[in-house]
């Protein structure tokens, strides 16, 4: 350990809910894409770069399943405010009972990712920057547009990570200053761009969204320039552990719930009437089918990914 090392705060606790924690399943909603620098996994150790209301944070995670427990070790000025949050993280606040999906595809799935729950982050700035930039745009282009911002503007995570290149999204105050010319270099256009400074701009208040019910939380999100349905949902998901926030408005969602439950894709419409009966568990029912793999068939070109903005050259 260096002498800078030595003097980063670091807090360690372990967590025994008495059941196995499948990490990388219940961490999957929060990595963006597989070259995430937020995100490492080494030797088992699930590492994460947070930006909390306190800080800088490095969370390392190690899942020992045959003792139904999980290690944690925190380094950097939010370490105390992570250690605290890890159960809900990995969705010790999930309350499963109740749900019983009928139907066989479901029920299989479900039987398999039985220790599956949805995890509350509460990282609500980082969950709307993430949903900014993934908003009509494809997965790729999305992940790309985050590799860029963390990498440029964001810092190497506290503690020992930044030997594995860890980093740390960059803090409001500094994403609210990236010109708009830099943001098209990052391949991302204007209006996701302003809605990202926006969640700078609104960081803290954004934060007291988790503090109230899951209607109050909607409306405040939704208060917010260019955060409609979808955007909305993809934050309480994440943020807010919220098991009953469908993505509606979803390019693929509607088809591959549909082709599950009834054999053919379906819209936005018909998707609220086939999840109505599975709540206060709609969004359960979303992340069980995409957990299986289940989408329609392609009868078509993908999506392309927009090749006018300047970061576009360097793909």
């Amino acid at each position: 350990m260096t002498a800078v090392e030595a003097r980063v705060p670091v807090v360690s606790c372990v967590w025994r809910p008495g059941r196995p924690i499948p990490l990388g399943t219940i961490l999957g909603t929060l990595r963006r894409g597989p070259g995430d620098p937020t995100y490492a996994v080494r030797d088992g150790v699930h590492w994460r770069g947070l930006r909390t209301p306190e800080g800088a944070a490095t969370l390392a995670l190690t899942s020992r399943a045959t003792a139904g427990e999980v290690a944690a070790t925190v380094w950097g000025p939010g370490a105390d405010w992570t250690a605290a949050r890890v159960p809900a993280m990995l969705g010790g606040e999930d309350d499963p009972s109740g749900f019983e999906p009928p139907h066989p595809a479901l029920a299989t799935v479900h039987r398999h990712h039985r220790h599956w729950r949805v995890p509350r982050s509460g990282l609500v700035y980082e969950a709307l920057i993430a949903a900014a930039l993934e908003q009509k745009v494809t997965g790729r282009e999305a992940w790309l547009g985050w590799r860029r911002l963390v990498q440029r503007h964001g810092e190497l995570a506290p503690g020992p990570a930044g030997d594995i290149g860890l980093r740390v999204l960059p803090e409001p105050e500094r994403l609210r200053r990236i010109p708009s010319w830099e943001w098209l270099s990052m391949h991302v256009d204007g209006a996701r761009s302003r809605l990202a400074v926006r969640a700078g701009q609104l960081a803290d208040s954004l934060q007291r969204t988790l503090d109230v019910d899951a209607i109050a939380a909607e409306l405040m999100l939704r208060s917010v320039p260019g955060v409609g349905v979808w955007t909305a949902a993809e934050v309480r998901q994440r943020a807010h552990g919220d098991a009953d926030a469908v993505s509606f408005g979803d390019y693929h969602i509607p088809s591959s719930i549909g082709l599950t439950l009834i054999g053919r894709a379906v819209d936005d419409a018909e998707l609220a009437e086939l999840l109505a009966p599975y709540a206060p568990h709609r969004y359960r029912v979303q992340r069980l089918v995409e957990l299986a793999g289940i989408h329609a068939p392609r009868h078509g070109p993908r999506m392309a990914p927009r090749r006018h903005l300047p970061g576009s050259r360097r793909w």
